[in-house]
C-alpha cells in the first residue's frame, strides 16, 4: 500500500434534497429526521458513510485493497475469518470464545503478533476499515486489541441550514395485493414522507496521526474519499429520496500531521446565508443561499480548497 497521509484535514459538505426523504427515522414511521427543539433536519453519519461505501463499491468493484467490510448480504464474520487466516487461525468465527483465545495464545507463543497481523490485513484489504475504522466482533470475541479499529475519517450528523417541515404525501396504487381485496376495492392506499427542500451541512475530520499509527490511510484513499463524497448521491438514486445532490465540498488542509488550528475555527469560516435576507418565503432551491469562506481569516498553515 502507499504511504499514509501526512496532513490533517477538516471538511464541510453541503448537500440538498428536493421533494424527498434524506434519512428516515424507523422509530417515527420513517419520517425525515428532525431536531424537535429547533425544527432543523438531521441526517446521521451512518447514513452518509453508507453512501460513501456504496460509491466506492460501485467504482472499484472489489478491486484489491478496496473491498467493503460493511455491506449488504455479507456477514461480518465471513470477512473476519479472512483476517484470522492471515494469522494461520482457521474458522475463527465458528469457535467458542475460550477455544479461539487458546488458538490465539498458541500463535502468540510462537512469536506471531496476531493483533497486528489481523488488523493490518483488514486495513489493507477493506477501504471502509482503513477509512472509518470498525468494531470487528470476532476479534473482540478473541480478545484481540485490533477488534476496535479507530479510523482516521469521522463525520458528524448533517444538520439543515434552516428548519424543515416534513410533509406526508398520500399515494395510490391500482394493483391490488390479494384476490379478496380485489373484490371490495379498486386501489391500494399508501403514504410517503418528503422534505420539500432542505440544504444540509455536515462537518468531518481526517486525522493523519491515526492514518499513520493505525490504518495506513493514504493519499490515494483520500482522493477517492473526496470523489466518493462529491458523487455519493449520483449512483444511489431512490424515489423515496427525491432529488439529492452534493453542492459543495470545502476542504481545509493543515501543513502538519497534528494541525495548525482548532477545527471549530475553520468551520466558523464557512457561512451559509439566505441570498435575500428580506425574503420570508421558505427556500426552495440552492440558489436561494449564498455560501462564503472567509479565507483571509484562516490561521497560518491552513489552506482551503472548494470542490463541486
Amino acid at each position: 500500500m502507499s504511504e499514509s497521509i501526512r496532513n490533517r484535514y477538516e471538511f464541510v459538505i453541503l448537500f440538498d434534497v428536493e421533494n424527498g426523504n434524506p434519512n428516515g427515522d424507523p422509530d417515527a414511521g420513517n419520517m425525515p429526521r428532525v431536531d424537535p427543539e429547533t425544527g432543523l433536519g438531521l441526517v446521521t453519519d451512518v447514513c452518509l458513510k453508507r453512501k460513501i461505501r456504496n460509491y466506492v463499491e460501485t467504482a472499484k468493484e472489489d478491486a484489491p485493497g478496496y473491498r467493503i467490510y460493511v455491506k449488504d448480504g455479507v456477514p461480518l464474520n465471513r470477512s473476519d475469518n479472512e483476517g484470522f487466516l492471515a494469522a494461520e487461525i482457521e474458522d475463527a468465527a465458528a469457535q467458542k470464545p475460550e477455544d479461539l483465545r487458546k488458538k490465539i495464545k498458541a500463535q502468540k507463543d510462537k512469536g506471531a503478533d496476531v493483533d497486528a497481523i489481523v488488523r493490518d490485513f483488514m486495513c489493507r484489504n477493506f477501504f471502509d476499515i482503513r477509512t472509518f475504522g470498525a468494531v470487528m466482533t470476532t476479534m473482540v470475541k478473541g480478545a484481540l486489541n485490533c477488534g476496535q479499529v479507530r479510523g482516521p475519517v469521522q463525520l458528524g450528523f448533517a444538520r439543515s441550514v434552516e428548519p424543515v417541515v416534513p410533509q406526508e404525501i398520500t399515494i395510490t396504487r391500482v394493483a391490488i395485493t390479494t384476490e379478496a381485496d380485489a373484490e371490495r376495492k379498486g386501489t391500494e392506499m399508501g403514504r410517503k414522507y418528503i422534505v420539500p427542500y432542505g440544504l444540509y451541512r455536515c462537518e468531518g475530520y481526517v486525522s493523519a496521526n491515526l492514518a499513520r499509527k493505525v490504518t495506513g490511510f493514504s493519499q490515494e484513499d483520500l482522493d477517492l474519499l473526496w470523489q466518493a463524497i462529491l458523487n455519493m448521491f449520483e449512483y444511489d438514486r431512490s424515489a423515496a429520496r427525491g432529488k439529492m445532490a452534493v453542492r459543495e465540498l470545502i476542504v481545509f488542509k493543515h501543513d502538519s500531521e497534528l494541525g495548525c488550528a482548532p477545527a471549530w475555527k475553520l468551520f466558523d469560516a464557512v457561512k451559509v446565508v439566505r441570498r435575500n435576507p428580506q425574503d420570508a418565503a421558505p427556500a426552495r432551491a440552492y440558489s436561494d443561499y449564498a455560501v462564503s469562506v472567509d479565507e483571509a481569516a484562516l490561521p497560518a498553515g491552513v489552506t482551503c480548497t472548494r470542490m463541486g
